[in-house]
This record gives structure tokens, sequence and C-alpha cells, in this order.
């Protein structure tokens, strides 16, 4: 089948998953209670805040806020308010040049020449759209933003349910069965494919050391590197 759009998940998949655990969540976690205790007022802080405070009960302490919102840093949590204010906590870090978003050079690589060949890139991650303009933004390889044509965070829906494929599908104005996703994460290739996307699992030794083979790629197509998804 012809491929007309890219999506591609971020960790695990363009960039390592230790960079993500190892840099951006305590990065995060560290920088969040002088985060919050100096720009608490601001209405786009205070709206993601409100959220946490009004989802745990009424909670009307900023410091016990960044205490559930820590809790959720440790446990991983993909909760949307979290993910918001990370991507502002970490744009205070890129800025600040305190590190730069590690990419594959293989991605960078295949993400430039896709772009190059005329097909347009979509990203779709569970951290929010403007920390994956961040990410890519100041990555390893410069800023690669110019490369894609949209992004997707879980305001879309979940990135395990089928419905939101089919709504980003809608979105860029492609028929689902001519996107292609990658990801490193096999039950978000079911919930695209069931919507009807194209579908390649990138099983990176750095990040899988024991590759996924036979029943447990689900049927999907399986690449060690970009370089071999072959578009």
């Amino acid at each position: 089948m012809p491929i007309r759009a890219i999506l591609t998940d971020i960790e695990g998949t363009t960039s390592s998953i230790s960079f993500v655990k190892d840099v951006l969540f305590p990065y995060a976690r560290r920088a969040l209670p002088g985060f919050v205790e100096a720009r608490s007022a601001e209405p786009e802080v205070r709206r993601w805040l409100d959220a946490v405070a009004a989802e745990q009960g009424g909670i009307c302490d900023d410091r016990m806020i960044v205490e559930v919102l820590q809790g959720w840093i440790d446990e991983d949590r993909k909760h949307t308010a979290l993910k918001a204010l990370q991507g502002m906590v970490w744009s205070d870090g890129y800025r600040n040049a305190d590190f730069t978003a590690h990419l594959y050079p293989d991605a960078g690589r295949a993400l430039r020449e896709w772009n190059d060949a005329g097909l347009p890139l979509y990203v779709y991650s569970s951290g929010s759209v403007p920390a994956q303009r961040l990410f890519f933004g100041h990555s390893d390889a410069g800023d690669l933003t110019s490369l894609f044509s949209g992004w997707f965070d879980t305001e879309v829906g979940g990135k395990r349910e089928a419905e939101s494929y089919r709504r980003i599908a809608e979105s860029i104005g492609v028929a689902p069965g001519d996107v292609l996703f990658l990801s490193d994460i096999v039950e978000e290739l079911d919930a695209a494919r069931e919507a009807g996307m194209q579908t390649v699992l990138i099983d990176r030794r750095e990040d899988y050391p024991t590759p996924r083979l036979g029943d447990a790629v689900h049927g999907h197509r399986r690449v060690e590197s970009f370089e071999d998804v072959g578009v």
C-alpha cells in the first residue's frame, strides 16, 4: 500500500528510553517545586495545577499538588496535566542548555530523507505537544521542528485506543490506510492497525536487549533501525 504520511512515536522510537527516564524525568522532579512557587499564578500553569487539585478532591496547597505530581513522575503516569507542566519545566532546561534531546542518528537521517522526499511527518507522543516541539527543537542533531507537519499528544486520546489514530488521520486529511505508524510499543501498534494504519515495530537493542520475535510482535513488521523501515 502507498504511504502518504508517517506518524512516529518518540521515546524508544526516535530516541532512547533512558534519556527520558534518566535525564528528563529526574530534572522535572527536581525543578517542579521551584517552578510552581515562581509561576503558579500564570494562567496556563494555574489551569493544570487546578486540574490536578480537583482530581485529588480539592487540594488547596500547591506544595501538596507538587507532591502528587512528583509521585506521578515516579510512577511514569501518562497524565495530561503532568505532561503539560513537565513540558514547561523542560522548556527552561532546554533554554538554559542544561541538556539536549537524545536522537538516534539513524532516526535523524531518515526523518530528513523522508521530508526531502515530500512525505509529511507527524509526531504522536504521550508527552505534550509543547514538550515534543522542545525535544525536536533542541535535539542532538539540531533543530528538526521544520521537518514535521503536525504534532499530537494524549489530548487526541490514549495511545492504545484505535479511535485516537482515526482522529489523527482525519485531522491530517489522509486515509488511515495511507499512514505508517512507527512505535516501540506493540499495544500502540495494535491500536493503530485496528484504525487501519500501516505499522512497523521499532525494536532497538539499546532499549530492548532481548529481541521481540514471533508472537511477541503481534504480526507487525519489525525492524531494529529507521534505516530498515524501507519507505
